[in-house]
């Protein structure tokens, strides 16, 4: 299993403080997240039949024309590679490690290509996998950019699937208003913007024989009923949208102000900030020593991911900490 941001008991374990004790900058979630409403007395009761509000739900906020409501997208990115016959697959590098895990076999041949250099393998693939933004770098790619790829791929078979897991913070990035063109497949998840990544709840937006045959294979009772409701409360929540959105985007200025402040020049989105630390593993220490957990990358981003403290509290330790680590290097 791959590792991944959020491992609190791997921290504990590690540095010998208890879970409670960190702050988890790690995993690039909301830190103010969407507050669960009370839950319908059956819903814990009742089969979990999608319903078809929490579709319309998803199709409004994504502006999708059709969506698939699943156990998180780690459940599609497991499950697309099972609907190919063996493919040339590319996976932009870096990114999220669960797309190169899972294309890596079903008899596909993987190649992992820089995220700048995506352009250059469109026509020799049959599979393109881009996060936009990108994770852990925050890059983007434009929208009609990657209209044109998934065009170029359909026109031999081949499919388009972009990750907009943080995509909810700028709307306008999203191609998710074209997923019903053939070959163009988009993630969402409600994890990143609502941080409701504990909801296991996400969508799939692509043409309707593909939205059919994923839906097959996961099989009946894919998201549960509590997670349908609370994931349809989320998704039509438009003053919280609004709001969070101004939220985010003022507490991400203020995160990538407090690294220049100490000559850090990161780039992100507004849930997070990464930037190629040449001592990666030393900064990451020296965080975890503090009590403050941050996500390292040591595979093709050699660097630090971090997201937005919770609290005042937080913002000062994350300060004094950075203050620390600027002292001593």
């Amino acid at each position: 299993m791959l590792e991944h941001g959020g491992n609190l008991r791997a921290a504990a374990r590690a540095f010998g403080r208890p879970v409670q004790d960190w702050i988890d900058l790690s995993s690039g979630l909301n830190p103010h997240w969407y507050r669960a409403p009370a839950l319908a007395d059956n819903a814990w009761h009742r089969l979990p039949e999608i319903d078809d509000a929490l579709l319309r739900a998803a199709c409004a906020f994504y502006g999708a024309p059709a969506m698939l409501a699943v156990a998180g997208t780690q459940a599609a990115i497991q499950a697309l590679p099972r609907l190919r016959p063996p493919s040339r697959v590319v996976v932009a590098a870096p990114s999220y490690a669960e797309h190169a895990h899972h294309w890596n076999g079903h008899g596909h041949t993987l190649r992992e290509v820089p995220y700048a250099g995506l352009e250059t393998v469109v026509d020799d693939c049959d599979v393109l996998v881009v996060c936009n933004p990108n994770n852990p770098t925050g890059a983007t790619i434009p929208a009609a950019t990657l209209l044109d790829w998934a065009e170029r791929l359909a026109a031999r078979g081949g499919w388009l699937v972009v990750d907009e897991a943080f995509a909810d913070t700028a709307p306008l990035e999203s191609v998710a208003a074209h997923s019903a063109q053939p070959g163009l497949i988009v993630l969402r998840s409600l994890g990143k913007f609502f941080g409701l990544a504990g909801v296991r709840v996400g969508f799939v937006g692509a043409e309707a024989l593909l939205l059919t045959a994923l839906a097959d294979w996961l099989g009946p009772w894919a998201v549960s009923g509590p997670a349908q409701q609370v994931a349809r409360a989320a998704l039509e929540d438009f003053p919280w949208h609004w709001a969070t959105r101004e939220k985010l985007k003022q507490q991400g200025e203020r995160l990538r102000a407090l690294l220049s402040m100490h000559r850090i020049a990161s780039s992100g989105t507004d849930l997070f900030q990464w930037w190629p630390e040449p001592q990666a593993v030393a900064f990451h220490a020296h965080m975890a020593e503090r009590g403050i957990w941050v996500r390292l990358f040591n595979g093709a981003a050699h660097g630090i991911r971090l997201g937005l403290p919770p609290d005042d509290t937080a913002w000062r330790c994350l300060a004094q900490a950075l203050t620390d680590w600027t002292r001593s290097t």
